[in-house]
């Protein structure tokens, strides 16, 4: 397994993470996920272990908790081989202050993390979503309160816009707080919006992207293809229409070069689809899921070879999209752009 250093910190985390909101299947959209139960945890664990891939993905919304539990349940004995990541910030409940980034919720929140993994502490915690409505500085100073008390080792956020991330991280310069040091993103050949804006905040800040949902919500699987729609009992068919909107013709034009990639390298069209993110610069994990011992490992055979530079190429161009304002104006001088332009198409 390839290690990397999560964006300028110290920490060095594996390629490929394990998410876990295929445990526990807690309501329809989860349940759509997995519904994996402690024992099969365990396995799939042990599994990701013996690979390299030691590091596991939750959050406290997964299945209303649960997946955390069973994460916890399933990491008994193992604590030491393995670095925990969960996220916080969402509704976990009806009450005015059970959900947001303020001081009483993160605090609450990260206490009751901790419960259900048995764990004294979580290596990386990342805000889940943007909070708009609490100061910048509560959050951070909370947070910051949180590494120094050791519950936390280090922090990240997710699914934060750039102007919001990049104040977070002046904020941190200006008080001494801990900086964000990963941004959990939407990030698959079928949507590169975080190339636009947020890949190159994070080369400039030092903020390593964890990506989630690497295959595009479960379409990128080679299943899906003209004339052959996602079939019931797959995540791309059971909660359809949660994704975002892309034209169908685009998907099934990067499946026709992911097709002949397969071809050409022998590996499956998933391996393809994570091995080329893991050639994007700022990429420091891809979270993979699986429901079962046979996708995870040929999830983890994404790792261990490299596409060509020309391959690579190859799904850029059949995968590109008009970019949004001001990137396509900023574009237009590469002589301005030495260190995004070139570098993030190759």
């Amino acid at each position: 397994m390839e290690y990397r250093r999560l964006g300028a910190s110290g920490l060095r985390v594996p390629a490929l993470s394990f998410g876990t909101a295929t445990f526990g299947g807690s309501g329809d959209f989860f349940k759509a996920w997995g519904s994996t139960d402690a024992n099969g945890a365990s396995r799939l664990i042990d599994i990701c272990l013996d690979h390299g891939v030691s590091m596991f993905d939750s959050a406290d919304v997964y299945s209303d908790g649960l997946a955390e539990t069973i994460l916890g349940e399933a990491i008994k004995g193992k604590r030491d081989r393995l670095l925990i990541s969960t996220k916080v910030t969402f509704p976990t409940g009806d009450g005015p202050n059970d959900y947001g980034s303020s001081r009483k919720h993160l605090i609450n929140a990260v206490e009751a993390s901790l419960k259900r993994l048995g764990a004294n502490h979580i290596d990386l915690l990342q805000l889940h979503g943007q909070d708009y409505n609490t100061p910048v500085e509560e959050t951070l100073s909370t947070l910051d309160q949180l590494v120094r008390e050791g519950k936390i080792r280090y922090i990240g956020a997710s699914n934060f816009s750039g102007w919001h991330l990049m104040k977070s991280q002046a904020v941190s310069d200006r008080y001494g707080y801990a900086r964000h040091v990963s941004h959990q993103v939407y990030y698959s050949l079928l949507n590169r919006d975080y190339e636009w804006e947020l890949m190159p905040l994070g080369r400039d800040q030092g903020i390593g992207a964890t990506i989630w949902s690497p295959l595009g919500w479960g379409k990128l699987t080679g299943k899906i293809r003209r004339g052959q729609p996602a079939q019931p009992g797959t995540r791309a068919h059971d909660i359809a229409g949660t994704g975002p909107a892309y034209p169908e013709e685009r998907l099934f034009a990067i499946v026709d070069v992911l097709d002949d990639l397969a071809e050409e390298t022998g590996k499956t069209i998933p391996q393809i689809a994570l091995n080329w993110l893991l050639r994007k610069p700022t990429v420091a994990n891809v979270i993979i899921g699986a429901r079962n011992e046979e996708q995870l490992v040929s999830n983890i055979g994404a790792v261990g070879w490299a596409l060509s530079a020309e391959q690579v190429a190859r799904l850029d161009i059949a995968s590109e999209t008009p970019s949004s304002y001001p990137v396509w104006h900023q574009r237009s001088f590469p002589m301005l752009n030495e260190h995004s332009q070139g570098e993030e198409s190759s």
